[in-house]
């Protein structure tokens, strides 16, 4: 694949590029955009909706320490 040292041992980069061959000809290559780009209009009107779903919830603990979710208002039907 690429040249190896004058060892013969292969550098990191390289038995990782091996390593990973196969699933990159699946799942192509890494995502390389950018995490800092301005929010669209319609990426701030989807995060609005999805945190008052999120609102529309509560997280209740039993003893034993398991979790489980409930609705805030058990009246408002909307959300079955």
């Amino acid at each position: 694949m690429g040249k190896s040292s004058p060892e013969g041992r292969e550098n990191a980069s390289q038995r990782f590029m091996r390593a990973t061959g196969k699933l990159r000809a699946v799942f192509g290559p890494a995502n390389r955009s950018s995490l800092g780009h301005a929010m669209t209009e319609d990426n701030r009107k989807l995060l609005a909706e999805r945190q008052a779903e999120s609102q529309q919830w509560e997280t209740l603990t039993r003893p034993d320490g398991s979790t489980y979710v409930v609705p805030r208002n058990p009246d408002d039907k909307s959300l079955r």
